[in-house]
């Protein structure tokens, strides 16, 4: 049983002890088209343990809570539970098996009370005949034990985020969950709500519940974990009990990589700035100020839900402002939509592609010049201007293509991603936005994109690139900036000091 007061625990001071491997993965691989993931991936959680998972973006770690949770087969390898096999697991079977996973976007029911989201699908007695009685009851005693202020009227959609989190985690109790898998938990906690959610999972580990905890708050990991796995590129680097672990090393682990994997980039000259943001505020941006000279590459890092991709889509016009101001070459402009971004000479590379960079059903030339109409207004189309202009990106760019004619959804991605760059460079604009530009692509296709950004640069153009590639943003950025919790934290200034261990420091929210 809980006990009466979860706040009085102190996260971290009275582990449970280890016992008994109650989960085992083996061998375990998985690979999409084109990319290997996991390639005999071993990991081991203790009954009662809370076992930390840590890694860069990238790494693997939500390829590890997909499999557990039964969103996606292994191709290989075994799990193990109180060292039975088991699988191939379904989301169905995993729960069933006491395999909860509560991811960071809360999985719950709005509109309807606290107590019929704790017992949703599970509900005691059937149809007309459901004991709501029994339910309301339950739901009040776990949530007083849990030492919560919720109500089981309270709706749902009416509760903070934390009072949200805590009712997923109430959820998986009443449920006699044996294994809870938390994905980024504390993502947007104030303080409080972080250590109330840490002193309740260190009581439920010290109920037996295992508990997997993802996040890249370091802090938190060494405040409540028993042990720490490190993942990086789809491998287990190291596992280690917490009292044996160190955050340099913890960091060390994390991002440690052979220099050549980084591509040598050509400087260029820097100029005047020419973008400068100042004071932004909107949706997922709390706070974020930032310039960007002619010939320069400013790189913005962050974690996943940092507010990178939120900054670009309120710079371009995708989102509103609801406060902050931008200068172009030093005159106030107000980006309202995109086309006033466009018409200011700002082109946007989006980190999805496919559903935003191209219309995949249409031709190389359609999407070439798409955006070239957006900013002129001209409603009089010419195929064969737009096909010769098609043509000659192709050739410049060296998109491997039988024809401009071709569509887009033939081509493999970095040649799309090639596609994406030529319809903004058709529209003659200065201020290029890089979100995530090579993600998804081979090496070879990298550095043919890496060489069209640094020609750029020496037209006097500037980038802002946001990318999760720490190779890639060290590689290319002139400066960084740090992103962390919507607000801009930190920049490094110097390129001597642009390296991993600095921005995943920084990153993870570690002092300035």
């Amino acid at each position: 049983m809980l006990p009466d007061s979860v706040a009085e625990q102190e996260p971290g001071k009275t582990p449970a002890p280890p016992g008994e491997p109650v989960l085992q993965m083996r061998g375990i691989c998985k690979s999409f088209p084109g990319v290997d993931v996991f390639s005999g991936f071993d990991f081991d959680l203790r009954r009662g343990e809370v076992h930390g998972i840590c890694g860069e973006n990238g790494a693997g770690k939500s390829t590890l809570i997909k499999i557990l949770s039964g969103a996606y087969a292994p191709d290989a390898g075994d799990i193990l539970l109180d060292g039975r096999r088991v699988g191939p697991l379904t989301p169905r079977t995993a729960m069933s098996l006491g395999i909860q996973t509560i991811y960071q976007e809360h999985a719950l029911y709005p509109l309807l009370p606290v107590y019929e989201n704790l017992f949703a699908g599970n509900e005691p007695g059937r149809g007309p005949f459901i004991r709501k009685a029994d339910m309301i009851s339950r739901a009040r005693d776990v949530l007083r034990r849990m030492n919560s202020g919720i109500s089981p009227y309270d709706i749902v959609g009416s509760l903070g985020s934390g009072e949200q989190k805590t009712v997923e985690m109430a959820r998986a109790f009443l449920q006699e969950s044996k294994i809870m898998v938390l994905d980024e938990p504390t993502a947007s906690f104030s303080q409080k709500e972080t250590d109330h959610l840490l002193g309740l999972i260190r009581v439920l580990a010290g109920e037996g519940v295992s508990i997997i905890y993802i996040s890249h708050h370091l802090d938190e990991v060494f405040r409540i974990a028993d042990r720490v796995t490190v993942i990086r590129d789809g491998q287990k680097i190291n596992t280690y009990e917490i009292a044996h672990l160190t955050e340099q090393q913890l960091i060390r682990d994390m991002v440690g990589r052979d220099v050549s994997a980084f591509y040598q980039r050509e400087r260029t000259d820097i100029g005047e700035v020419m973008f400068e943001a100042r004071g932004i505020r909107g949706k997922g941006v709390r706070d974020a100020s930032l310039k960007v000279r002619s010939g320069e590459v400013l790189g913005v890092a962050g974690m996943v839900g940092s507010g990178r991709t939120e900054l670009a889509n309120l710079l371009f016009g995708v989102e509103p402002m609801e406060a902050g101001e931008v200068e172009i070459r030093g005159r106030k402009v107000t980006l309202r939509t995109p086309l006033d971004a466009i018409s200011n000479g700002m082109c946007y590379i989006t980190e999805d592609r496919q559903s935003s960079g191209l219309v995949l059903i249409h031709s190389i030339t359609k999407n070439v010049v798409i955006a070239s109409y957006a900013k002129t207004g001209n409603p009089f189309v010419t195929p064969a201007e737009d096909a010769q202009l098609a043509r000659t990106y192709v050739k410049a760019m060296n998109v491997v293509t039988p024809g401009v004619e071709q569509k887009v959804v033939f081509l493999s991605g970095g040649n799309q991603q090639k596609v994406v760059l030529a319809k903004w460079f058709a529209t003659q604009g200065d201020i290029f936005n890089f979100d995530e530009p090579t993600r998804g692509i081979d090496v070879g296709a990298k550095e043919e994109i890496y060489r069209i950004m640094t020609g750029l640069l020496k037209e006097g153009k500037c980038i802002l690139l946001i990318s999760s590639d720490m190779p890639e943003l060290i590689a290319m950025s002139d400066r960084v900036m740090v992103m962390r919790g919507g607000e801009m934290v930190v920049g490094i200034e110097r390129r001597e000091d642009i390296n991993e261990e600095n921005i995943l420091h920084y990153s993870i929210g570690g002092g300035v």
